[in-house]
């Protein structure tokens, strides 16, 4: 049975989804750390909801390995690790180079499995666990001009399946949430791009990242944190394995 005193950590924590996550799990009763490259945002963020923070990149095992202990001297053993962090580039295939396919696969795989990896040992010690990753719907479909994205987020939801056959008999879920497009500062960042490299006005650039969702509008980071809310509590014991879509309905 889920206890909400436990202790979370959210990669990315400082801003956008990862904020709204570590909001709502503060909310919720849960003891909250975030983690993230740049220590404004993180120490903002911690101040507002009493959460811990510290610095790390998540592609750097040995700066997550030290930043989950000082975590872990504040709030106690880690049970619950959503891996949140993550990057999109915009780029033709044709254009990319490999450094282009690497970065992509190093922030949005490697960082999962490093904090999904770091926190094992204590979700194994106390018999109970769960590993969440913020995956996105280009885990589940192409979208074009992002390629690389669309490889490692397949990848994220790849690694979910199977880490959570290994683990399904420790009493620890892993499972994945793969949001459409959400309103964050990325996806602002996104919307520019397209005006810059189209000249279309703001509005057509926006309906054209919601055309996709049946819904017509954008996702809030909100309703990414509950579904997640959801997967840690108890009522969500059985699912497993998953990459829980919320998307309008786009398929």
């Amino acid at each position: 049975m889920s206890d909400p005193s436990r202790h979370v950590v959210v990669t990315g924590g400082g801003s956008g989804v990862g904020a709204a996550i570590a909001e709502c799990f503060s909310q919720a009763g849960f003891k909250v750390s975030i983690i993230g490259r740049r220590k404004e945002p993180l120490e903002k963020m911690g101040t507002k909801i009493g959460a811990a923070y510290a610095v790390a990149d998540v592609t750097d095992r040995a700066a997550v390995d030290s930043a989950l202990e000082e975590l872990c001297a504040q709030n106690g053993p880690i049970t619950i690790a959503i891996a949140n962090a993550g990057a999109a580039v915009s780029k033709p295939f044709a254009a990319m180079s490999q450094a282009d396919i690497s970065n992509m696969l190093d922030v949005n795989v490697t960082g999962v499995f490093n904090i999904w990896q770091a926190c094992l040992a204590d979700m194994m010690q106390e018999n109970w666990g769960r590993m969440l990753a913020v995956a996105s719907t280009a885990s589940l479909k192409g979208y074009p001009y992002v390629s690389g994205y669309c490889a490692a987020k397949h990848g994220v939801l790849g690694l979910t399946r199977a880490v959570s056959l290994e683990l399904a008999k420790k009493n620890i879920t892993v499972n994945a949430v793969c949001p459409g497009f959400v309103e964050t500062p990325m996806l602002e960042a996104s919307v520019e791009n397209i005006i810059e490299k189209t000249g279309m006005s703001r509005q057509s650039a926006e309906d054209s990242l919601k055309a996709g969702n049946p819904m017509k509008r954008f996702i809030q980071p909100r309703e990414v944190a509950d579904t997640l809310l959801w997967l840690a509590s108890a009522g969500a014991a059985s699912v497993n394995g998953q990459a829980i879509s919320v998307n309008g309905g786009e398929i």
